[in-house]
């Protein structure tokens, strides 16, 4: 076939390069989010919050840059919060929003796009992101939560995680169980960072070596005539993200591969992914009812998708000069 010329020499050197600078990054976003989830209690979280609905959702978007957490482990952390009293909208805020706007995203979304206009790709990714999440969190405010949470959404678990942590390590344990030594919560913490750390590093190798082949075997004029369309461009690097299922820590390295591509289109990739992918929905599904979670990838669709074709372009033409 004329337009697939695979190489091992060639995928190799695509493949190792992508690891090489992504998987530091999910490595550090594992560690951040294991010692959030064994030191951070709950309750801290939702002291940054202002009673006032609006103010609390625009601040909940902003709560990754202080407790920031992968997509891949911040729906256990929003049903802790849930449970803790924090209102459904600005768990939805935080959990659609963390994944990209934290500080590990900022720096590898810079790092990523260094040689392509790396300080405004990554502050139209954040401020992006952070716009589409307050969006849908406002949204959720006007709803009842009881028609959108799953039945044992709200019901407090234990014994569900892989890890053999004790839940007696966890800062929002019951009083009893706190006298714990900081030695046991840091084995914890390491433990609750190595789950999260094969996890999110077996999605993005898979998605490593998937983006590797593409770049090198596959003779992308074969696609030209999506990457040229400004709404097809878009659509194609939406359904792609939700193909790869890469975390947000090191998923920019691939996006910055798609040259092919125009920068609204592999923003689209960079905002939508990390929301909603193959293996959100059925960790959504913990939280929100079947319904619920499929309303929200139908709206995030749309929402990332006007964004990125009817806004984004002009963003561009008058910053990118």
């Amino acid at each position: 076939m004329s337009w697939f010329h695979f190489s091992w020499q060639n995928f190799w050197f695509s493949f190792l390069a992508l690891a090489f600078e992504g998987l530091p990054f999910v490595l550090v976003g594992s560690l951040i989010s294991g010692f959030i989830a064994a030191f951070v209690p709950s309750r801290v979280i939702t002291r940054f919050l202002p009673k006032n609905p609006f103010l609390a959702t625009l601040v909940s978007g902003l709560l990754g840059l202080i407790f920031p957490v992968c997509e891949c482990g911040v729906v256990p952390v929003v049903r802790r919060l849930l449970d803790k009293g924090l209102p459904l909208y600005c768990g939805m805020t935080y959990m659609l929003a963390s994944p990209i706007v934290n500080p590990l995203v900022a720096i590898s979304t810079y790092a990523a796009f260094r040689a392509q206009q790396p300080g405004l790709n990554t502050v139209v990714r954040l401020v992006s992101g952070y716009f589409v999440a307050v969006v849908v969190g406002l949204v959720v405010s006007r709803l009842d939560p009881a028609r959108l949470l799953g039945r044992q959404a709200m019901a407090t678990r234990s014994g569900r995680r892989r890890t053999t942590l004790s839940i007696a390590a966890m800062p929002d344990a019951p009083d009893a169980s706190r006298r714990v030594s900081i030695g046991q919560r840091l084995i914890g913490a390491v433990q609750l960072a190595s789950d999260d750390f094969i996890d999110t590093a077996i999605y993005f190798m898979i998605g490593a070596a998937v983006a590797s082949v593409f770049n090198t075997a596959v003779d992308q004029r074969i696609i030209l005539p999506l990457a040229s369309s400004p709404i097809l461009s878009v659509v194609a690097m939406m359904v792609i993200a939700g193909i790869l299922t890469l975390c947000s820590s090191s998923d920019a390295f691939i996006a910055a591969t798609f040259t092919s591509f125009p920068i609204p289109a592999r923003m689209a990739f960079l905002i939508f992914g990390p929301m909603f992918n193959f293996k959100l929905p059925f960790l959504y599904s913990s939280l929100l009812r079947k319904r619920a979670v499929v309303a929200l990838g139908v709206g995030l669709f749309i929402i990332v998708g006007v964004l990125c074709v009817a806004f984004l372009p002009a963003v561009y033409a008058n910053l990118g000069r």
